[in-house]
């Protein structure tokens, strides 16, 4: 028996590859499928099923195109209704793979559909649990993404526990969890950096578990909710409903188009440029009204948080030789429309005497000395409310960057706006989009918190966060 974790660090995402006498399962796969289909074909065997726990809502699977290429059947576990052709399962249902069985076991909360497939040893002992958003490493999934009709998130809450109770926890201690996501997901909030975990130790350390009545539980998973990311809910529907062929979508957005071409695209389409290079290469020069977010960061979250419609067209800008990974990226995620890439990058753009950009980026030092000669300078800080809880420069407003679109009547047109995050990359996104709207006073300060603490600039610590 092999069990194997194919982990994706961008989108936090662990799709899972269980191999056992020549038969193969397919766990929450990703939507490029080669992977999976190569590492089969090389082990000479055969993907006999692909396993769905749930709904993604913050990627789209890969289980149509798999499907389609493997023949091997789409499992969902009950209340998974599909408009496409799937099996669905029965509670404690079982299906043979090779020497070892996956049974079903149907655990709602975190989506009335959710499923935990637990695999069952040549001897039929529990060997690991794959759990989907219903248990991670230090914490469980969120319960208000499938609100419905009179289904509530603390009705949601409250089939977690039972669902954790029931089926979860009396499982044995040596048990190995396999989640669908680590730290960085925005499908729960306490989430371990670690991706597994032997089951008796989430019993013993995770708080969701630990809780002592189902009233308590409730309490704790709902407390700290942030807002969903706008991509989420078009993403479940993709994945309930279906989508483009990702050998389609990969053959249109890399088309290399030249300067002239890429600026009637754009024109003709209204395509969104987006420029995926690091925040230091965009600051000294980018097209007009591109926004910049980088492959070097959680790019494919970042892209669904601050582009709310999955239809927009979207023309890229990238490093060399990343042009088809950035679509493949894009399309994990639903952004389907890409259009094309820029041929020859920003060089060719401005090797052919079009119209660049640019945005001022000051260090910590130098931002320093412009607050010591003007205390009442406008300063944004684009981190989450609990990093700027945390520690914040004295008399900075908190603008978080996945609700920046919601925020931009309060920014000023008429002085200087020093933006900055933690490290760099969320502040450089955060200009680009006010630089896109128009605020041309934007300053950028170069390594953020990080940078600034080692100054003289006063940070200061408490709980008071603006919204």
């Amino acid at each position: 028996m092999i069990v194997e974790q194919l982990y994706t660090g961008c989108l936090a995402q662990g799709a899972y590859y269980i191999e056992s006498a020549g038969e193969v399962a397919i766990i929450d796969p990703l939507r490029e499928t080669t992977p999976y289909v190569r590492k089969a074909e090389s082990a000479g065997a055969t993907i006999k099923y692909i396993f769905e726990t749930h709904f993604h809502a913050d990627f789209v699977s890969g289980h149509l195109d798999l499907a389609k290429q493997t023949g091997a059947p789409i499992v969902y576990g009950p209340n998974a209704n599909t408009a496409f052709d799937a099996y669905h399962a029965a509670d404690g249902e079982t299906f043979a793979l090779g020497n070892v069985t996956i049974k079903v076991l149907h655990t709602p909360g975190h989506t009335p559909e959710s499923t935990t497939y637990l695999l069952l040893d040549e001897t039929g002992r529990p060997h690991a649990i794959f759990t989907g958003d219903t248990l991670f490493i230090g914490d469980v999934g969120r319960p208000d993404l499938a609100i419905k009709g009179n289904l509530t998130e603390h009705d949601l809450a409250g089939m977690l526990y039972d669902s954790l109770h029931s089926k979860i926890i009396p499982l044995p201690d040596d048990v190995i969890v396999y989640p669908a996501h680590g730290a960085g997901s925005a499908c729960g909030k306490n989430m371990s950096r670690e991706t597994t975990d032997r089951l008796g130790n989430q019993k013993r350390f995770n708080y969701a578990l630990r809780a002592t009545s189902k009233e308590s539980f409730i309490e704790q998973v709902l407390d700290g909710l942030t807002k969903a990311p706008a991509y989420f809910a078009q993403n479940a529907r993709l994945n309930k409903e279906g989508y483009e062929s990702i050998d389609q979508v990969m053959q249109r957005g890399s088309q290399a188009l030249s300067p002239d071409a890429f600026e009637a695209a754009v024109n003709e389409t209204g395509a969104l440029i987006l420029d995926v290079r690091t925040a230091t290469e965009f600051t000294r020069g980018f097209i007009p009204n591109a926004i910049n977010i980088g492959l070097d960061g959680q790019f494919a979250p970042w892209v669904g948080a601050l582009i709310p419609d999955l239809t927009q067209p979207i023309a890229l800008l990238t490093p060399a030789g990343q042009e088809e990974e950035t679509v493949r990226r894009l399309a994990r995620v639903g952004y389907d429309q890409c259009i094309g890439y820029l041929a020859g990058g920003f060089d060719a753009w401005r090797e052919a005497g079009r119209e660049v950009d640019a945005i001022e980026s000051i260090s910590a030092d130098e931002f320093a000395q412009r607050l010591t000669q003007n205390p009442a300078l406008s300063v944004v800080d684009v981190r989450k409310p609990g990093e700027f809880a945390a520690e914040h420069v004295a008399n900075a407003e908190n603008r978080p960057l996945d609700t920046l679109n919601d925020h931009m009547a309060a920014f000023s047109h008429d002085e200087p706006i020093y933006v900055h995050c933690a490290g760099g990359y969320r502040s450089m996104v955060a200009n680009s989009i006010l630089k896109a709207r128009s605020f041309d006073n934007v300053v950028n300060v170069e390594g953020g918190i990080g940078a600034i603490r080692k100054t003289s600039v006063p940070v200061v610590a408490d709980q008071s966060v603006a919204h």
